[in-house]
């Protein structure tokens, strides 16, 4: 069994485009009021929502959701830590008011209570842990429920998989399946990128993409908490629940190099990380700078780095250079002998909400199920070069079944985490050319 252990392992009209694609229709069964298990919504019927993870990102995705249908209503939702659940579900309400209908029966906590929000709903928005993002989203599908995913759609190579069956689930049942990756929805990247496909910059020559910032989401621990608890608390800190920063952000800017390229995966990658200077135990252990270089059959190269470090240069950016000239996707702006600008808005958030609850209504699933796991698998094989110091290619990455030990569903209320700290509180590090991860 493969498992990660040091030996072995402005918003506005533009919309309008989105609101136009779905995929095949299936038939609506309705009852009364509430759309039942594997149906579509009529109109005036209530569609009921449920929340896998209070974090920021699934509070803001419920108001969108809410925004995007008003016969939508927030009926359940669950976390690791019940004070979280309450707290956002105030939250929301204060917002959204009459379309939040959850009572404290419906507040549910632990690893467990993803299994009530699957039942109680009709949508299942899920955005907590990555590990679980794959294991929670096949669990709402199997039982009939449209998902909303965010990003990334797992953090390994069985992740990965586990996630591509649930797509595969999603056609066979005529079910919605959309993810966080919301630069797809995002209409002045779509024009700048069909603008590089017909030929704006000529051919595409590299990709530089970057995603510099300061440590995300860094919380004191508090006080009382058991260690699976703090873990829990700030996992984006912790590989073996956010898989690191190479596919929990730079995800965003290899999804878009991958569009550019006809939504194609590299052939091979190889990649350099490790800590620096974030390394006090409040940063758990993941690295603090990533950077990756992709090779494409085309012999095309993407550049990509991410770093996450106090009191250094910032940048987001997704440049394309091509022989007659350079992209900026994030700025929706070609130089060159085609220079050209996109200066209108939108809220890609918001549209691939809208683009869900009309699917949902009109009977025409939509699924990103194809693009959302190569990318993503784009993401994990840069991570695992980083953490190995090996070359990585797409064949191997993809027949390997590797995973961070535990799986989603060993992890249990009151266990034991996989990475202990030691007697100074620092947690273990992988390190580069003696991790070996990829061998069974």
């Amino acid at each position: 069994m493969a498992h990660a252990q040091e030996s072995g392992n402005s918003y506005s009209t533009t919309r309008r485009g989105f609101l136009k694609s779905s995929a095949a229709g299936v038939s609506a069964v309705l009852s009364a009021n509430v759309i039942a298990r594997n149906a579509y919504a009529a109109a005036g019927d209530t569609i009921r929502v449920g929340m896998i993870g209070c974090g920021g990102r699934n509070t803001s995705a419920v108001v969108q959701a809410l925004n995007a249908d008003p016969g939508a209503r927030l009926v359940a939702m669950c976390d690791i830590f019940m004070d979280r659940v309450k707290a956002k579900r105030e939250r929301i309400q204060a917002q959204m008011k009459d379309q939040v209908t959850v009572d404290d029966d419906h507040c549910f906590v632990g690893f467990d209570g993803y299994k009530s929000v699957i039942e109680a709903s009709d949508v299942v928005l899920i955005a907590n842990a990555a590990k679980f993002h794959p294991f929670h989203a096949m669990a709402a599908l199997q039982a009939g429920k449209h998902v909303f995913v965010e990003k990334p759609h797992g953090i390994d190579p069985a992740g990965i998989k586990l996630m591509q069956q649930a797509a595969e689930t999603a056609k066979e049942k005529g079910l919605c399946l959309v993810s966080g990756l919301q630069s797809r929805y995002h209409t002045g990247y779509i024009e700048t990128v069909k603008r590089i496909h017909d030929g704006a910059i000529g051919d595409v020559i590299a990709i530089e993409e970057n995603f510099l910032r300061a440590p995300y989401v860094v919380i004191d621990r508090a006080p009382g908490l058991s260690e699976l608890e703090w873990q829990c608390s700030t996992q984006y800190h912790f590989n073996w629940l956010s898989g690191d920063d190479v596919p929990q952000s730079l995800v965003h800017n290899l999804d878009r190099a991958s569009w550019v390229l006809h939504n194609t995966a590299p052939v091979k990658c190889h990649g350099l990380g490790g800590r620096s200077s974030m390394t006090e135990p409040i940063y758990g252990n993941v690295f603090d700078h990533h950077s990756v270089v992709y090779e494409f059959e085309s012999g095309v190269r993407i550049y990509a780095f991410c770093r996450t470090t106090q009191g250094c240069y910032d940048e987001s950016s997704s440049i394309i250079l091509g022989s007659k000239g350079k992209a900026s996707i994030l700025q929706c702006e070609i130089w060159g002998e085609n220079a050209w600008r996109w200066e209108d808005g939108c809220d890609p958030y918001q549209i691939e909400h809208d683009v869900l609850f009309k699917a949902i209504r009109s009977g025409e699933p939509v699924n990103n199920g194809d693009y959302m796991a190569r990318s993503t698998m784009i993401g994990v094989m840069g991570q695992l070069s980083c953490y190995t110091g090996q070359e990585m290619t797409w064949e191997k990455v993809n027949n390997s079944d590797f995973f961070y030990a535990p799986k989603p569903e060993d992890c249990h209320d009151g266990m034991e985490p996989p990475v202990l700290p030691d007697a100074n509180g620092i947690y273990p590090v992988f390190k580069p050319g003696s991790t070996r991860l990829l061998e069974s």
